[in-house]
């Protein structure tokens, strides 16, 4: 499968494994701008494509208590400082179809939600502004349906698709990871990611809040690898234990070095 995708300051395509990592939400100058800091070193010290990931609001929590990132103006204007400072790609979630043109001067790629991977005006606007988008398959959804997700984005003209792949729902509060749905997805004409951190959420878990299990990532991401996947998808925080979203799933800072020369290794064998 071929593909190849101009961001700025770099492309991603299939000679490359590429990675999306970041905090999962902002939740604050500082600490988006360590975390920043510390991908952007990694990226050159190792030479490895990293798109930085967080988003601006995280609008699909269970609890209305939970907090939900800066907000729209807010959230742009550090992803935006963030990109120019490091010279790195930038992506971000929409959740309303009117924030995709909004975003589509500052973001290096859209990322759709997986809870919203099928609503089709919020695909379409996405699809409008010409820029790579990345679906998050729904914990709902078959690999296969995801035919239909991509029809809606190319039916813009804009053929710039991402599948990530994060955990299928088994039973209740948890999910599993069906290593078959990376060719699956793979074999519809796009790039795979494995998300190897939200696949690994306990959804609810904690009264409210999403518990986890991050002593699998490295599994999940190397098995991912291993299927075929193009690039990994990594939450990281320096004290998850103080992440204020998702910080039962995130992977530490200082261990992401060493997981992504590991995975690097895996994907040249895979080639």
């Amino acid at each position: 499968m071929k593909f190849n995708y101009n961001l700025e300051y770099f492309k991603v395509s299939e000679e490359d494994l590429f990675f999306i990592c970041g905090p999962c939400v902002i939740e604050s100058y500082e600490i988006t701008d360590r975390i920043a800091r510390e991908i952007k070193k990694i990226s050159e010290e190792l030479n490895l494509k990293i798109i930085f990931k967080a988003s601006f609001d995280k609008a699909n929590r269970s609890s209305i208590k939970s907090f939900r990132g800066p907000g729209l103006e807010e959230g742009i204007k550090i992803l935006k400082d963030i990109k120019e400072k490091y010279e790195i790609p930038v992506i971000s979630d929409i959740h309303t179809p009117e924030q995709a043109e909004k975003v589509s001067e500052v973001l290096s790629i859209i990322q759709i939600p997986a809870f919203l991977c099928r609503q089709t005006d919020l695909l379409v606007e996405a699809g409008k502004t010409g820029l790579p988008i990345n679906v998050k398959k729904g914990q709902f959804l078959s690999p296969d349906d995801m035919k239909y997700v991509a029809e809606k984005i190319t039916l813009t003209g804009n053929n710039k698709i991402i599948f990530t792949e994060r955990g299928t729902f088994f039973g209740y509060k948890n999910l599993v990871v069906d290593f078959r749905n990376i060719p699956i997805m793979n074999s519809i004409g796009y790039p795979v990611v494995i998300d190897a951190t939200h696949s690994l959420q306990r959804p609810s878990a904690k009264k409210g809040v999403s518990g986890g299990n991050p002593e699998f990532i490295p599994i999940i991401a190397g098995s991912g690898v291993v299927s075929g996947a193009n690039g990994v998808f990594l939450e990281v925080h320096p004290n998850p234990k103080e992440a204020l979203s998702d910080g039962s799933n995130s992977l530490e800072l200082k261990k992401l070095k060493g997981l992504l020369i590991y995975l690097k290794k895996l994907y040249n064998i895979n080639l």
